[in-house]
């Protein structure tokens, strides 16, 4: 069972031991993944960022996956050793700040198909450091930044929207994750300085993160819907709309189900005594529902090309915008009739991935019948990776074969690792006070 304390120990800081060539065809995999459920564009705040090499690595592979993508770079927390267990305490090493630099000169990437967006997270740090920094970053030219908003008992750091407007930080260049205790003051703000959120159901819902808040009406005109940690959940688009949809359903109706009223009662026997009022269950049905099918198509289409600044070149199907189109078979035993009578709605509450026939990016077909085009590998480091030298055009097999291969190099890494005094010292370095992780209230 993953929850997010174990998430971060055994996903996030596993990523340590991921070589340049895993990264490669871990992202690789991740992004084809991604096309194969009918997603066109990525927001990747990527945290695999241990050296330059490991960087590249998975610039690469998104070039090669054939995706558009805006590549958050993220300053992260390393490891200096495992055993014994060690941090790096350079949060911000000269290296990285210079491989921002060097990319933010060479971007856009694959012909404007990739661009550099920014990740941060270490709010922590003193105010002049964070402002010199997001300074730093956008005088580079970089047009987006994300970070992740996450105010819980495990990891909580309050709120970072009305930080961010403290610090004169706070723009329409941002997208937060989660976002999920976010109240009437974050919704001010975010609708004044044009921010958005990026709601990702599956892993909210699992992580103990909170309900999704995309579908409130104070924030629903600066959502978006997004998917976090693939390899603990789907990565589809779809998944997230019918989730979120249904998630916000439920929270709707269960404030009907659970209607109390006062009641006062008299005892017979008694009619001048005071009368005993109490609190009484008396359920409701609600008349409509809150949330619509056309409403979670928006959140994981045009409205996420809002977040990241590009609606006027994707999200939608217009004369002069890019061609990121995706075509669904409307015959298959879950879309027949539902496409026909409303296909907004077949897709958001019938569909799944296998019912997508064609993904098309930027004008190529990525996957047709059911299946990917073949792959073409380039400018990319091939004595590290492995595959052989200059250009090389793979299949997805290809791809399956190496991501086996990595996962069984990382399995005898990750062998060696003590995970139970590594969450030991997670918990101590992010002074995690763990009398609020209990068993059951």
């Amino acid at each position: 069972m993953i929850t997010r304390l174990t998430r971060t120990t055994t996903g996030s800081l596993s990523g340590a031991t991921f070589a340049p060539r895993d990264v490669f065809w871990g992202q690789l995999g991740g992004c084809l993944e991604a096309v194969d459920g009918g997603t066109t564009t990525v927001l990747d705040h990527s945290n695999i960022n241990n050296s330059p090499a490991h960087t590249n690595a998975a610039i690469d592979a998104t070039k090669s996956s054939g995706i558009r993508c805006l590549y958050a770079f993220t300053p992260i927390k390393r490891l200096k050793s495992w055993s014994p267990f060690e941090w790096d305490e350079d949060l911000l090493p000269a290296w990285e700040m210079r491989q921002l630099q060097e990319l933010a000169q060479r971007q856009p990437f694959a012909g404007g198909r990739i661009k550099l967006a920014f990740g941060f997270d270490w709010y922590f740090l003193p105010r002049q450091t964070v402002v010199d920094l997001f300074e730093k970053v956008r005088g580079l030219g970089v047009k987006l930044i994300t970070s992740h908003y996450s105010d819980t008992p495990v990891f909580g750091n309050g709120s970072i929207p009305a930080l961010l407007a403290d610090y004169g930080l706070l723009k329409n260049d941002m997208v937060f994750s989660h976002a999920c205790q976010a109240d009437d003051v974050d919704a001010s703000l975010l609708r004044e300085h044009g921010a958005f959120i990026s709601s990702t159901p599956d892993t909210e819902l699992q992580l103990s993160l909170g309900l999704p808040i995309c579908f409130d009406p104070s924030f629903y005109p600066n959502s978006s819907l997004g998917s976090d940690c693939h390899s603990i959940n789907s990565s589809d688009i779809i998944s997230a709309m019918r989730l979120s949809l249904q998630t916000s359903r439920g929270a709707h109706n269960q404030r009907y189900l659970s209607h109390m009223e006062l009641v006062a009662s008299h005892k017979k026997s008694d009619a001048k005594a005071l009368p005993n009022i109490q609190w009484k269950p008396a359920p409701q049905n609600p008349k409509r529902t809150c949330a619509t099918a056309e409403e979670a198509f928006n959140l994981g289409t045009i409205m996420g090309a809002k977040a990241v600044g590009l609606e006027h070149d994707i999200g939608s199907l217009e004369v002069g915008k890019k061609a990121d189109i995706v075509i669904f078979d409307a015959t298959t035993p879950s879309m027949v009739c539902a496409a026909e009578n409303d296909p907004v709605a077949a897709i958001v509450q019938h569909a799944s991935v296998r019912d997508i026939e064609i993904v098309i990016i930027d004008g190529e077909i990525r996957k047709e019948n059911h299946k990917f085009a073949p792959i073409t590998i380039e400018d990319t480091n091939f004595a590290e990776l492995g595959t052989g030298t200059g250009t090389a055009v793979i299949e997805w097999g290809d791809v399956v074969r190496e991501l086996g291969e990595s996962r069984e190099r990382l399995r005898k890494r990750w062998e060696m690792i003590d995970f139970a005094q590594v969450t030991r010292e997670l918990i101590k370095a992010f002074s995690i006070d763990e009398t609020k992780i209990v068993d059951a209230l």
